[in-house]
Formats: structure tokens, C-alpha cells, sequence
């Protein structure tokens, strides 16, 4: 066995045992972010004298389960990859599910406004699928925006800090949106976490009130608003909140889909 397979074991061990969900996958992300390859490079790589110190300091902090995301700056999203860190919600795999949805909706030319941004991964995503499109990330915290503006550069996104619960949100395009996605905090307030998540996603990315309808609430109120005739609406949240916030989405008169995904 080489020694970098030996290092690479020893961090799968170390991961699991600290109750990492995926373990080999993690301690080969790490190797292959600090070797500057990909995960399937890794086994054509020799490793510098100076790596294995450095490996284990890295695999240590995510055995004290700091994101993986947050150990490499990145997170991959569907087609892209967006930088994050502490301050920015980590996208999530599952929300790919609306991004794939909300592609598939697209029209050329089309008007499309992604709320509760973080990252601006769906924005992006969009933004890249329909080059011709007008897509903009809204988002109000400010930790949170230096890696919205940072990963929209460059892209076409346009970012505006703005808090979606106003009643004043982008009335300039009241009736012209054609396209609303969200991955918008949804948690009651009192909910047990994974470490990961607890620690590190920022808590106004998570938690909405006592019963996880509090950014719910106004964001199905403002696309009532925004959006143009017939033009649809996505949100993201998990199974058990979907049937949660059936009542505050009774009134909607437009097309909305809930994507189901985890915490």
C-alpha cells in the first residue's frame, strides 16, 4: 500500500469514528484539495514530503466536523461550483432538484429573481443554463453577501441586498417576473441539527420563527406581486415542513412547486 493510501485510510478511520456521514469521500476531498487534483488524480499522485502534517490538521478539523465545504471554499452545485465559508448557508445537493425544475421552465429572455440567495448557486446555475435571461440574487445579510457578490461576478447576475419580507421588494417589477426560486430559511426555532449545520450555517439561513413560516409567509406574498400571469414559483424545503406550510400557501393564485429536500 502507497503512503498516501495509508494517510488516506487513516483519515477515513479518524472521520468515521468522529461520526462524519461519508468518510472516504471526505478524506479523499480533503487529499485532493490539498494536492491541488481531482478525487480520481489521486491514485496517480505522489504525495509531498510536507503533506501528511498537513493532511492530518485538516482531517482533524473536519473530524471536529467544521463543513468540508468550508475546510476546500467551495461547494458544488448542480453544473457550477460557488465559493463559501462561515457566513454563507452551504448548498445543499438537494436543492439541485429545484434547480433541475426550475431550468426546464426557462424561456429566452426570461425575467428570473432568486430570493434568500447565500450563495447565489441557483441564480448562477440559472443564469449560466439561459445566457439570455435577466437573473437576479436577492439577499439582506450582509456575511452572507460578500460571497453572493463574489461568486455573481463576472456571471450576469445582478445582487441586490434587500430583505424579502418587505413590502416594498423590487416593486419596479410587480407583474414582470417570469420565474421565482428560493431556498428559504424554514426551520422552527428550537430544532436539533447536525453539528455541521448547527455550528457552522448561519442561523438566519435555518430558522424561521416558532413554526418555520416566518420568511414563508411574506416571500408567497411577494410573488403573488412579482410575478407575471401564468409565471411559476419554486420553493425548497424538507417533506415534513412541505405539509407544514400547506395552509400559508392555500390563498396562492399562481403556479407553485415545493422541492423536498434535508437540513
Amino acid at each position: 500500500m502507497s503512503r498516501l493510501r495509508e494517510l488516506l485510510a487513516e483519515a477515513a478511520e479518524s472521520l468515521s469514528r468522529a461520526g462524519v456521514s461519508s468518510p472516504q469521500v471526505d478524506a479523499e476531498e480533503l487529499a485532493a484539495h490539498l494536492l491541488g487534483v481531482s478525487r480520481t488524480q489521486l491514485r496517480f499522485t505522489e504525495a509531498a514530503a510536507d503533506f501528511p502534517g498537513r493532511y492530518r490538521d485538516l482531517v482533524a478539523q473536519r473530524a471536529r466536523r467544521i463543513p468540508l465545504q468550508h475546510l476546500v471554499g467551495s461547494a458544488a452545485f448542480g453544473p457550477i461550483e460557488v465559493r463559501v465559508g462561515p457566513g454563507v448557508f452551504i448548498p445543499r445537493p438537494e436543492t439541485e432538484s429545484l434547480y433541475a425544475w426550475a431550468a426546464g421552465q426557462l424561456a429566452p429572455h426570461a425575467t428570473v429573481v432568486e430570493l434568500c440567495a447565500g450563495s447565489a448557486a441557483l441564480a448562477i446555475a440559472l443564469a449560466q443554463h439561459e445566457p439570455t435571461a435577466r437573473v437576479t440574487a436577492i439577499e439582506v445579510d450582509v456575511d452572507a453577501l460578500i460571497y453572493t457578490r463574489r461568486n455573481a461576478e463576472g456571471t450576469g447576475v445582478e445582487v441586490v441586498q434587500a430583505d424579502v419580507t418587505s413590502p416594498d421588494l423590487l416593486t419596479e417589477l410587480n407583474g414582470a417576473v417570469d420565474l421565482i426560486v428560493a431556498n428559504p430559511p424554514y426551520i422552527p426555532q428550537d430544532t436539533e441539527l447536525e453539528p455541521e449545520v448547527a455550528r457552522h450555517d448561519p442561523p438566519q439561513a435555518l430558522f424561521a420563527g416558532a413554526d418555520g413560516l416566518a420568511i414563508i409567509a411574506p416571500i408567497v406574498i411577494a410573488a403573488g406581486r412579482l410575478l407575471a400571469p401564468g409565471a411559476p414559483s419554486v420553493l425548497s424545503m424538507t417533506t415534513v415542513r412541505a405539509g407544514a406550510h400547506a395552509s400559508c400557501l392555500r390563498p396562492v393564485t399562481f403556479s407553485m412547486r415545493l422541492c423536498s429536500g434535508t437540513t
